[in-house]
C-alpha cells in the first residue's frame, strides 16, 4: 500500500458530492492521502454543503485524519488519514441532508475496522437525491451482510426535506476481510408490497399514492399500507415499494414535494419498479452504484443491474485510481447490463 497523494478532479463525470464521498472513504480504507479540487462543480452551488461537511469531519474522526479546506462553500480539500478507529460516533447535519449519505462515507473503513462501532445519525432520513432510510436497511444492508459484516439499522424518528430532523443507529460488527459476492439473477419473485408515509399532512395523501401503485402493479389491499408519522420535526410525504426476490430485495422511493400532486409521485415509483421488472436484472441503477465501492475493497464480485448511472461510472473512475482493481461494464441483453469487478496488480 503507498502513502503517495492522490489527486482528484471533483468535476469529472457527474461531478458532484458522490466524488468526494468515494475519496473520503478509500481514503480511510487505503490509508492513502487525497486532495479533491472543483468540489460538486457541477452543481448549482458548488463546493461543500452542510451534509458534505459533515461527512468530511466524520471521516476525520473516524480516520483520527488531518484535513485542509473544511469549509462550507470550499471547493478543494485534502484528506490525510492516520488510523481508522472503531468506536462510538453521532454526528448530527443540522438540516435535511441526509444520513444515508454520512453513513455510506464512514461504513465502509469500519466493516473492517479492528473492533465494533455505533453510530447515531441526526439529519434527513427520506428526502429526494439520496438513498432512503428504508432502501439502505432493506436493499443494502443485506447485502453488505453477506459480505461478511454484521451491519444493523434502527430508525429512531424519520427525518423529511426540508425540515430534517430524522435520527439513525447502526450497530456494526465487522470482519477482517470483505467477502465478494456474484449476483447475476434475482430469482423469482417473492413479494411485492407498497407503504406510503405522511407527517404532519392529509392522510388521503398517502390513500391517493396506493391507489396508483396498487392498479398499476396489480397489488392487493393487504400489500398496501398507509402510515402516519407521528413526532416528526415538518412536514412530509415518502412512498416506498419493495420487491423481494429469491435472491436479492430491493426498494424504490418517491418522495412529495410541494405543488406535485401524490398520483404523479407514486406514478415515477411505478416506472421505477416496471423497469426494474422488465429487464428482469439483479439490482437496480441506485443499489448498483452503492455496491461497487464495497465489492472493490473485497477484490470481486459481479451483479446484473439496469444501464449504468452517471454516479456509478463516476465512481468507477475514483475507485480505479485507488485500488488494485479492475471494473467491467457491458450491456448483456436489452436494458440489461454486467458489472464485474476483478482484482489485478496493486497500481
Amino acid at each position: 500500500m503507498t502513502t503517495d497523494l492522490i489527486t482528484i478532479d471533483g468535476s469529472m463525470g457527474e461531478g458532484g458530492g458522490q466524488i468526494l464521498r468515494s475519496c473520503l472513504s478509500l481514503a480511510l480504507c487505503t490509508g492513502r492521502p487525497v486532495r479533491i479540487t472543483n468540489i460538486r462543480k457541477a452543481r448549482k452551488r458548488p463546493g461543500l454543503a452542510r451534509q458534505h461537511l459533515v461527512a468530511v469531519k466524520a471521516a476525520a474522526r473516524v480516520g483520527r485524519g488531518h484535513v485542509e479546506g473544511a469549509a462550507l462553500g470550499s471547493r478543494e480539500l485534502t484528506f490525510v488519514p492516520s488510523a481508522v478507529e472503531a468506536g462510538d460516533y453521532a454526528f448530527s447535519i443540522g438540516s435535511a441532508g441526509s444520513t444515508g449519505l454520512v453513513l455510506q462515507t464512514i461504513l465502509p473503513a469500519l466493516l473492517t475496522a479492528a473492533g465494533p462501532s455505533r453510530l447515531r445519525l441526526e439529519g434527513g432520513t427520506h428526502n429526494p437525491l439520496a438513498p432512503s432510510f428504508d432502501f439502505i436497511d432493506l436493499a443494502f444492508a443485506p447485502l453488505i451482510r453477506r459480505m461478511g459484516p454484521r451491519v444493523v439499522l434502527r430508525l429512531e424518528r424519520p427525518g423529511f426535506y426540508p425540515r430534517g430532523g430524522g435520527v439513525v443507529h447502526v450497530d456494526i460488527e465487522p470482519v477482517e476481510h470483505l467477502r465478494p459476492f456474484e449476483l447475476l439473477e434475482r430469482g423469482p419473485v417473492l413479494e411485492l408490497d407498497a407503504t406510503a408515509m405522511v407527517a404532519n399532512l392529509p392522510m388521503h395523501i398517502a390513500q391517493r399514492e396506493l391507489q396508483v401503485i396498487g392498479d398499476a402493479l396489480q397489488l392487493a389491499p393487504e400489500s398496501l399500507a398507509a402510515r402516519r408519522i407521528e413526532g416528526a420535526v415538518g412536514p412530509g410525504n415518502a412512498v416506498t415499494v419493495v420487491v423481494r426476490s429469491e435472491r436479492v430485495t430491493e426498494v424504490f422511493s418517491g418522495f412529495g414535494t410541494r405543488g406535485v400532486p401524490a398520483e404523479r409521485v407514486a406514478g415515477r415509483v411505478v416506472d421505477q419498479v416496471q423497469r426494474y421488472l422488465t429487464a428482469d436484472v439483479a439490482v437496480g441503477v441506485h443499489l448498483a452504484d452503492q455496491l461497487l465501492l464495497p465489492l472493490a475493497l473485497a477484490g470481486g464480485g459481479c451483479y446484473s443491474t439496469l444501464s449504468p448511472s452517471r454516479h456509478a461510472t463516476t465512481n468507477v473512475q475514483v475507485i480505479e485510481r485507488f485500488l488494485g482493481v479492475r471494473v467491467q461494464v457491458g450491456q448483456t441483453d436489452r436494458g440489461a447490463w454486467k458489472i464485474a469487478l476483478v482484482r489485478v496488480d496493486d497500481p
